[in-house]
């Protein structure tokens, strides 16, 4: 054969399967959704301006992660880049709008995981650590660990060149309110049960939960998970909720689904939700609606466990469970318009 008829013939073959493959990619499902957190969210609460407002930041997060899947990007890169618009703001419990904790100060966990081969990364009880959700995710790619914890985490975090910044970075006016309320009804209930432990059970549920979260499919069939938070308000004695917690609080696997969980994390750990979920998609060959919607209300919500997840599996299906009167949502993919809501009647 004539040597330059078959270099064409090569090149015309690499060409259409080049083509072949940017065709299949652009056809492959992707979708995202995250949460700012669940619990007793009440219209009656929030003026116009704070309804647009919380409404605003939840699609600015949602199409932030959007945007990189759409131009091809890992769902581990979507995944962080929303969690990151929710660490800034102020008005979820992650990042700057973390909650106090009995004496006064921050201490923020954050989790992610790769559905590719369950990699996965940790941080607990930093204090000095702008956006956890990034350190977690060096803990990942970075360190032959999974989860790290206060003190450690951040020379960690020096090691990898993360600025530390004071802790009164994450201040906010509401949340210190919130500190004092919450402190008053322990001392009240203290002087009756004469312990903290006892105190801190007769809490309203909403001085329990609040975190955010983000899931996602890639164009690859990639999916990921994520979740940060400042805990519960008024916690002590270096008190970890379900968030820093792989298999609780955030899971996620290719061969099933990816959950980011949010709620009252001691129920969640126990019952090791977000694994749950997608271990009933991929053994009992459910639905990721049908998993959630047992898990969330079939299993927690009897004994008390309140809170929500959302789930994206490997079709780009997306379910956003949850059994509290709210929970601050938003969800896009190739085939759904963006969706935004904090209200269960929505």
């Amino acid at each position: 054969m004539n040597k330059s008829l078959f270099t064409a013939l090569i090149s015309a073959a690499c060409i259409t399967l080049s083509t072949s493959a940017l065709s299949a990619q652009s056809s492959s499902p992707f979708a995202i959704a995250i949460h700012g957190g669940a619990g007793t969210i009440e219209k009656s609460r929030f003026t116009p301006e704070q309804n647009q407002a919380y409404r605003a930041k939840l699609k600015e997060a949602v199409e932030t992660g959007y945007k990189v899947l759409e131009q091809g990007g890992e769902s581990l890169d979507a995944v962080t880049a929303a969690i990151n618009v929710l660490e800034n703001s102020p008005y979820f419990n992650a990042g700057r709008g973390a909650v106090y904790t009995y004496d006064g100060s921050h201490e923020l966990d954050a989790s992610i995981m790769d559905g590719r081969d369950r990699q996965a990364g940790a941080v607990a009880g930093v204090k000095h650590i702008e956006n956890p959700i990034n350190l977690a995710r060096l803990v990942m790619e970075e360190s032959v660990h999974v989860m790290l914890s206060g003190q450690g985490a951040e020379e960690f975090a020096k090691e990898q060149g993360v600025p530390l910044v004071e802790n009164n970075l994450f201040d906010t006016e509401n949340r210190y309110k919130a500190l004092l309320k919450a402190k008053e009804k322990l001392d009240k209930a203290k002087a009756t049960s004469k312990d903290y432990q006892a105190a801190h059970q007769a809490l309203p549920v909403n001085y329990k939960m609040g975190t955010v979260g983000a899931v996602a499919l890639d164009k690859n069939g990639n999916l990921a998970a994520g979740t940060s938070t400042g805990g519960m308000t008024a916690k002590r004695f270096g008190r970890i909720g379900d968030a820093p917690i792989i298999g609780a609080g955030t899971f996620a696997e290719n061969e099933s689904c990816a959950v980011s969980a949010t709620g009252h994390g001691e129920y969640f750990i126990r019952y090791n939700v977000a694994a749950d979920i997608c271990a009933r998609v991929k053994y009992q060959n459910k639905t990721i609606a049908q998993a959630g919607d047992e898990v969330i209300n079939d299993v927690l919500k009897p004994i008390g466990g309140t809170g929500g997840v959302i789930i994206v599996d490997n079709k780009g299906n997306i379910s956003l469970p949850f059994n509290t009167s709210g929970m601050y949502r938003a969800s896009k993919s190739n085939t759904q318009a963006t969706y935004v809501a904090i209200f269960d009647d929505e």
